[in-house]
This record gives structure tokens, C-alpha cells and sequence, in this order.
């Protein structure tokens, strides 16, 4: 009987996955037809954090890189994306081919694109936020087509588009030329250009970037991809306001209503949840804070030492932390005790209350979880309020306090400008990313995704020591960890290894014992004190105000989906 069941169950899989191949049979494609296959709760969580993790590092790249041309960009992403072992887009970023890994390459590109369309579609936000990475994406893919490739995806989407007969474009080849500065003639005879209607391309024809002729615009396969990016673009949107309506059905199941809000806040990095085998002693904190700290790190480590006070979220921020590189239990008790002890917390109290978080936070004391650091996009999202300063300060500050708390670190005031003018359009990891650039005098070559990350980088620049890639990271070492760490898990594609931080999916560090005992003793203190004791942060109003004049500039700024070539 168990047989028979996994031969129905083998068969029915095998029908599915060949119906989904005469679907796709194509590297890029137009994501049409939802999908009908059976995944389970694992499959489907790693095929959205595999392609969450492709669409940040395609943002980081363009956000790092706003001015640099399309072959510069396309190569700066692959390097990325070999880098993080991303082989699934690798080689669907390499043209169109039908061979096996191809087929599987597309299976899980086809699938992973579905799936976060149910993460993606609740907010508006969110969904330009999506539509913008995944027309990155289009771009990146679509750019590796060869001519061939071109028309064969224009026969399966049964598009009418056809490059121009060589006979008429040698009739034209003078206006051709005269209307595509950067191309030398011979390039012109060699490349294809494609003809369309002039409203089409009305960007084009405004900026006399195409020659026109009778309502018919004669443009450049660059400026092609342009044309059918905007009907992939518009399939995404109508996609996701479907996928919004379908949302409360699929939400029944509570796995899924809290995976899916959860993924965009997921970090798809490297694991820092076991600590360094090397013990960093308590005494060497403030020297390490000045370099080594993310600023995120260094504002709660100044805040502390200069109010002997944090309230609870920052202490967790800032314990996890210490724990993950290498602040052993018995000195984070020491190093709490003594601070908090100077302050106005009684040493009994500590004792009782405060030890004991510290403790649990360590996985030693009730439901024993070994407790993930915070990583950048938990830290990013995890609200402020008064007299709190724990979170991120490229975000939650406003640009004048970033600048002078900035140029107080060491910074020039022209670098304090760049730094912040990133917070400033909400790219807040590449602000940090760029302030490790400066206080280091180096160059990055990966985008800062977790405060851990930050603080191992500087370490081993400051010891000359080149950091092993994070796509490829030996697989032992990674099965050592998973032993220990019930909040992550290893996912592989294709024999590429990387560590997926599953915490914030499962909400194992927000459990509610650690969090109401640390409440518990902050309600006790009086607002007065509490903001008296704090340092400075910026007010309600004020962070409104800025974060809605954030996220104008960046709308303005990123979101211009469609000029690919500018």
C-alpha cells in the first residue's frame, strides 16, 4: 500500500513538473500561469529566501553602482551572484538553453517568483519594492540573449516583434547612425534593430534617441529590452493585485500567514547564531566599538557607557551581539553588572531580574534557544520608541543628527554627506557599507547584511587576513553549526551552500518569557528618568517627517523601473 501511494505520489509530481516544463520552456519568461505542484512547508521557504536573496543583492548592486553602464552593472551583479552561490540565476543569467540543469534552473526561478508574489502583494510598498527587483531581474536575464534567443522568446510569447530585414535597414543605415551616437556603423550593420510603434517608446522620441519615421520608431535591442520590460512590468503588477485578492484564502493556514509576512524581513545570510571559539575580553570592547562596531552597534555601546542604562530591546540587541563574537557569558554577566550597577539599577535587582536575561539570552536559562544577533533587516524593523536607541541610525535619525553624530566618529564632512545621502533615499545597508569604507580606507566587495558580518570583515582587514566567500562556505562547517543551532538551516542548490538565518520566520528570538521579564522591570522606571538617562534621539515628529521625505526621494530615485540605460 505504501508503495502504491509513492508511485501515485512519484507519478503525479512527474505530470506536474512536465506540464510546468512545456510552461516555461524558455530562461525568461513572463510568469503567466500559476503553477500547480506540490511543495512542502521547507521546499517553499528555501525557494523564497533563495530568490529574496537574489533580489537584495541585484538592489545593493544597483544602489551601490547608480551610474555605471549596463555591461559594467550586468558584470558587477554576476560577480556577486557567483560569489553567493547563487547558481539557479547564474545560469539563467547566461542566454537561453534546454539542457537539463537549465530546466531545473527555470523550475525553481518559475516557482520562487510565485511564491513571493504572496509575500509581496499586501502593501504597496512592498509591491514596488518587488516590481522594481524583479524587473532587475528581466534585465539581467534578458540581456544574455543572444539574437537567436530574442526570437525564439518572441515566438513563444507570440509577440509581434521582428529585427528589420537587413535590406531595410542598409536603406536607412544613415538615419540609424545619425540617431545612435555611441554606435560606430559597423556595429549598426551588425546588431539587430527592431521596429514599433513611436508610442511605445515615447521616452525615446522625446529625447531624439531613435529614428522615427511615419509613427514608426526604429530602436536599438537595448532600448528593445525597454519595450518588453514594460509588458513584463505590467504582468507583475496585475499579478500581485490578483495574488492580493487570493491572499486571505492562503492565509487561513497560520504556517503560511506567518512565513509569508515574515520573509521580507528575513535574513538570508551568514549564520552568527554559535559564537567564536576565540573569547573577546570585556576590556577590549570600547577600543573594538571605535572600528569594528556598525554604527547600529556603536550607538548602543556609547549609550551605555554613557548612561550606565538601555532598555530591554537594546539590551538584547547588544547582548546577542556580544555573544555572537566571542564575549564568553561569565563576562557579559561581569561587564552588564558593572554597568548597569553604576547607574540606578540595585545590585540585588540585577542579580534577580537582569542576570537572568542575560542568561537566557545565552540559551542557559527557560526554553534554553540558542538566540540569533539581530540581523540588518531585523534591526532596521524593530520599532523605536522614547528614550530607545537600539535599531538602525541610518533610518532612524534625522539627516543633520547622522552628520554630526558621523563627523564626531572621524568622518569628513563630504563623507558624512555621501553616507548619509544614502539613508537619506533609504538605503540603509549601503550606508553602512560605505561608512566601513571610510573608517577603513578600503573597498568592499560585499554588501553589509548583518552587524556580526560588519565586525568579522573589520577584524580580519585590521589582521590582513582575506575573508573566506560567503557563497562557499565548506559544507562541514556548516553541519557542525546546523548541530547547534535549531534557529537556521543550510539550504543547497545544485551543491552551492548557504546558511539561512530562519529566526525571525519562526519567532524562536522573540520568545515571550525573555521579552516580558525584560518589560517587566522598564515599566518600573519612571519616563522622566528614563528619557533624562538616555541619550538623545530624535522625536516622534521629527522621525515622521523624515522618513516620509525618505521614502519620497527614494520612489524618485529608485523606482525608475524602465530606463534601463540611463
Amino acid at each position: 500500500m505504501l508503495n502504491s501511494r509513492q508511485n501515485y505520489l512519484n507519478a503525479k509530481r512527474f505530470s506536474a513538473d512536465l506540464a510546468l516544463e512545456h510552461i516555461i520552456p524558455h530562461n525568461v519568461c513572463f510568469y503567466l500561469i500559476p503553477p500547480i505542484v506540490d511543495l512542502t512547508i521547507d521546499e517553499f521557504e528555501k525557494l523564497a529566501l533563495e530568490r529574496l536573496k537574489m533580489l537584495r543583492l541585484l538592489e545593493q548592486v544597483t544602489a551601490k553602482n547608480p551610474k555605471i553602464s549596463p555591461d559594467a552593472w550586468r558584470e558587477a551583479v554576476l560577480a556577486d551572484v557567483n560569489q553567493a552561490g547563487l547558481r539557479t540565476y547564474a545560469k539563467l543569467a547566461r542566454g537561453n538553453m534546454n539542457d537539463d540543469v537549465s530546466k531545473a534552473a527555470r523550475r525553481r526561478d518559475y516557482l520562487s517568483h510565485f511564491i513571493l508574489r504572496f509575500a509581496y502583494c499586501r502593501s504597496e510598498e512592498l509591491r514596488r519594492w518587488f516590481v522594481a527587483r524583479e524587473m532587475e531581474l528581466f534585465k539581467l536575464k534578458f540581456g544574455a540573449l543572444s539574437s537567436r534567443d530574442v526570437k525564439d522568446f518572441l515566438e513563444v510569447y507570440e509577440l509581434d516583434y521582428k529585427p528589420l530585414p537587413d535590406e531595410e535597414k542598409q536603406e536607412i543605415s544613415e538615419q540609424l547612425c545619425a540617431s545612435t551616437a555611441n554606435l560606430t556603423r559597423l556595429k549598426i550593420e551588425t546588431q539587430d534593430f527592431y521596429a514599433v510603434h513611436f508610442t511605445e517608446v515615447l521616452s525615446l522620441v522625446r529625447d531624439r534617441k531613435c529614428f522615427l519615421k511615419g509613427g514608426t520608431a526604429y530602436i536599438t535591442p537595448d532600448n528593445f529590452a525597454h519595450v518588453i520590460g514594460k509588458k513584463h512590468q505590467q504582468l507583475i503588477e496585475d499579478g500581485l493585485k490578483g495574488h492580493l485578492r487570493l491572499l486571505p484564502t492562503l492565509e487561513i493556514d497560520e504556517r503560511f500567514s506567518m512565513l509569508l509576512k515574515s520573509i521580507h524581513t528575513s535574513y538570508t545570510g551568514k549564520n552568527y547564531t554559535v559564537a567564536k571559539t576565540g573569547a573577546v575580553p570585556i576590556e577590549s570592547l570600547d577600543q573594538l566599538s571605535k572600528k569594528s562596531y556598525a554604527l547600529c552597534m556603536r550607538n548602543v555601546h556609547d549609550t551605555l557607557r554613557g548612561t550606565h542604562h538601555l532598555k530591554h530591546v537594546g539590551r538584547m540587541q547588544y547582548t546577542l551581539f556580544q555573544k555572537a563574537i566571542g564575549v564568553t557569558m561569565e563576562d557579559a554577566l561581569r561587564f552588564w553588572r558593572e554597568e548597569l550597577t553604576r547607574g540606578k539599577v540595585p545590585i540585588e535587582k540585577f542579580e534577580k531580574e537582569y542576570a537572568y536575561a542575560i542568561r537566557h539570552n545565552y540559551g542557559k536559562e527557560g526554553s534554553r534557544i540558542n538566540y540569533s544577533p539581530f540581523s540588518c533587516m531585523k534591526v532596521i524593523t524593530t520599532p523605536i520608541g522614547p528614550g530607545e536607541t537600539h535599531g538602525c541610525p541610518f533610518k532612524n535619525l534625522d539627516p543633520s543628527t547622522l552628520k554630526m553624530k558621523l563627523t564626531g566618529y572621524g568622518l569628513t564632512t563630504l563623507d558624512a554627506e555621501e553616507v548619509a545621502g544614502y539613508a537619506a533615499k533609504g538605503h540603509y545597508q549601503i550606508a553602512c557599507g560605505k561608512y566601513f569604507e571610510v573608517l577603513h580606507e578600503t573597498k568592499l566587495e560585499e554588501g553589509i547584511n548583518h552587524p556580526n558580518q560588519y565586525f568579522e570583515l573589520s577584524q580580519l582587514m585590521m589582521e590582513g587576513k582575506e575573508r573566506p566567500r560567503q557563497g562557499h562556505a565548506p559544507n562541514q562547517m556548516l553541519r557542525n553549526r546546523n548541530h547547534s543551532q535549531p534557529n537556521s538551516q543550510s539550504t543547497q542548490d545544485g551543491g552551492s551552500s548557504f546558511v539561512i538565518d530562519t529566526s525571525t520566520l519562526n519567532g524562536a528570538d522573540e520568545d515571550m518569557e525573555l521579552w516580558e521579564i525584560m518589560e517587566s522591570k522598564d515599566k518600573e522606571e519612571a519616563d522622566v528618568t528614563l528619557q533624562k538617562d538616555s541619550a538623545p534621539i530624535v522625536n516622534k515628529q521629527q522621525l515622521t517627517a523624515n522618513q516620509v521625505n525618505s521614502t519620497q526621494d527614494w520612489e524618485e530615485d529608485d523606482f525608475d523601473m524602465l530606463e534601463f540605460n540611463e
